[in-house]
């Protein structure tokens, strides 16, 4: 029996909410419980609607995605969140991120990757290719870089020997069957230690232990 995915579309711009709905609502396992123009309406509507997955436009006039983004994975009872953009590399992409959404997708990516997007972040698995994670995490580098390495390596610290080589894998966007051939471990074991990480370190997804495994300089050591 197939699960159905629930979904809710966030976007200023009517057209782009109907062209989602029309694109994705035609899918057997994707059903849209609801549409908000603007982040203000966001955890209304999640109280409302319960979705698995919000489709969040980064850019809208009153409370922007990136702050209705930050707003809803600080619940308890948080969906998953795929941020739209216009760009790969982006400030507020990577803000996101850090925030806990599970990946991002451009608004020009064909319907079928889009819809693939859903899917795979309804059942876990975020959506950022190891490109792509590259690209955003050489964007990173700034101002803040030095305060984001200190504070990353003493989070780090809290690791044992097998979690920070677990962490270098997850950045370097291997996935749990890749991780356990590397480190000669059982996907099982890589799960555990995943989600060991993710409690530990108080993250959200696969995406930040990846950030952060930058931040920290693990993925310069490695190489």
């Amino acid at each position: 029996m197939t699960t159905t995915i629930r979904l809710l579309l966030v976007d200023d711009d009517p057209l782009v909410r109907a062209g989602l709905s029309l694109m994705l609502g035609g899918a057997d396992d994707v059903r849209i419980v609801g549409e908000a123009a603007d982040g203000t309406e966001v955890e209304t509507l999640v109280e409302r609607t319960r979705p698995d997955v919000v489709l969040m436009d980064i850019r809208m006039p009153a409370v922007d995605g990136l702050t209705a983004t930050e707003r809803l994975r600080a619940r308890a009872d948080a969906p998953q969140v795929i941020v739209l953009t216009t760009f790969h590399a982006d400030d507020q992409v990577l803000r996101a991120l850090r925030a806990g959404a599970a990946g991002f997708v451009l608004k020009d990516t064909p319907p079928a990757e889009i819809l693939d997007a859903v899917r795979k972040v309804a059942a876990g698995d975020p959506v950022l290719s190891p490109a792509v994670t590259r690209q955003l995490m050489a964007h990173a580098v700034g101002s803040a870089a030095d305060t984001r390495h200190a504070r990353a390596r003493a989070r780090m610290a809290e690791l044992a020997d097998r979690e920070r080589e677990v962490v270098v894998r997850v950045g370097r966007g291997m996935s749990n069957a890749e991780i356990a051939a590397d480190l000669y471990m059982s996907v099982a074991t890589v799960k555990s230690h995943v989600s060991k990480i993710l409690a530990r370190l108080g993250l959200n997804n696969r995406v930040q232990i990846a950030l952060l495994a930058y931040d920290a300089g693990l993925l310069d050591e490695e190489a």
